[in-house]
């Protein structure tokens, strides 16, 4: 079961029974609120970052390699979206053998704690199963399997506000896709929609007071929306948002949430206009009613609105669209990296034509 703590003092309570702990983290760790406490935690620690913002799976098996020698047998994993996925991979892995690839072999629960403090606003995956991502041989790799939810999580609102403001836009901005995404996914349920509509509420309200103020009580409630984004997204899957993102991230090496959240105003935009097309099980007229809620989510007296709205914070937040260096070459690679699987999720069909007209559209 998992335990969820308010506050960076409990990480002690979360080592007790600890011998010897692998710290994943990102670079920005140095800079951290929280570093001299964790240098004072008492328990012996050894530091893994080696890994890029993209994890590679030599960069995991890397950790592996740490985890063993030092003879750890815990893993805290602090930072976001990366050093959580490397943490999950690490703890699946650490008991594997090496005699060939661990993604050809059987996933079992190692019985390693693991203890997650995300320091951005995304956080899914820290409470319900998900899928840790990595590259493999240049295309995107996942992994699933109960036992890499994190044991314990610690949340501390205050880690948000040492971000880098670029880093703090990336992250909230994947949160306010996920809600967006988990709400109109044809694999949505009650309970799902209702996280949906707590972050995108949320995030809109607050967002310019976090981006542009930073204030203590914007980072507590963006932390509490990214937590609802991350519940939701994890029941419904993503969609196709997602699906054109991971190689926007690779080829143009952009932050997750950036390369998200250029494509997600185009995609939203062609399924206003392609009702027709409505994959939906539910029917076309709940995929509008859908379109309605989170127009109204956002505040919204129209649907087009809410698409101009979602460019309207892009603009303001000064997210701009990748530039191509030889666009037709480059249309090419990213129409034929789309994840089938995702667009199954997606309420609104997307042909092989439609991909590569949006993919135009979205590359400058």
């Amino acid at each position: 079961m998992q335990i969820i703590y308010q506050g960076i003092d409990y990480l002690n309570e979360a080592l007790k029974g600890s011998t010897k702990v692998l710290l994943v983290c990102g670079s920005s760790f140095p800079y951290l609120g929280i570093k001299d406490k964790i240098e004072h935690i008492g328990t012996p620690f050894m530091v893994f970052d080696q890994f890029t913002s993209n994890p590679l799976y030599e960069d995991i098996c890397r950790g592996v390699d740490l985890f063993q020698i030092t003879q750890c047998d815990t893993i805290l994993a602090i930072g976001g979206g990366s050093s959580m996925d490397v943490a999950k991979c690490v703890k699946l892995y650490c008991q594997m053998s090496k005699d060939k690839p661990y993604l050809q072999q059987e996933y079992k629960d190692t019985g390693v704690k693991l203890i997650a403090i995300p320091t951005t606003g995304r956080l899914q995956g820290l409470n319900l199963p998900a899928m840790p991502l990595f590259i493999n041989d240049g295309k995107k790799q996942s992994v699933m399997h109960k036992s890499i939810i994190p044991d314990v999580v610690i949340l501390e609102p205050k880690l948000l506000k040492t971000l880098p403001v670029y880093q703090k836009k990336c992250t909230m901005l994947d949160a306010l896709c996920q809600g967006i995404e988990s709400w109109w996914s044809v694999n949505s349920t009650d309970e799902s929609k209702r996280y949906s509509k707590i972050a995108v509420e949320t995030i809109i309200k607050y967002w310019r007071e976090y981006i542009f103020e930073n204030t203590d009580f914007s980072a507590e409630q963006i932390m509490l929306a990214a937590n609802y984004a991350g519940r939701a997204i994890c029941i419904t899957q993503t969609t196709a948002a997602h699906a054109f993102s991971y190689k926007i991230t690779s080829l143009y090496k952009l932050p997750h949430g950036h390369a998200v959240a250029v494509g997600l105003s185009e995609i939203w935009e062609y399924m206003l206009l392609n009702m027709n097309k409505c994959l939906e099980p539910r029917g076309e007229e709940y995929l509008w009613g859908i379109f309605a809620d989170i127009s109204k989510a956002m505040g919204c007296l129209t649907l087009e609105q809410a698409v101009v709205k979602f460019r309207q914070i892009l603009t303001e937040m000064e997210i701009t669209n990748p530039v191509a260096i030889n666009k037709t070459e480059e249309i090419e690679i990213l129409s034929h990296s789309v994840n089938p699987v995702r667009l199954k999720n997606n309420p609104v069909e997307l042909c092989e034509f439609t991909i590569k007209s949006l993919y135009e559209i979205i590359i400058k």
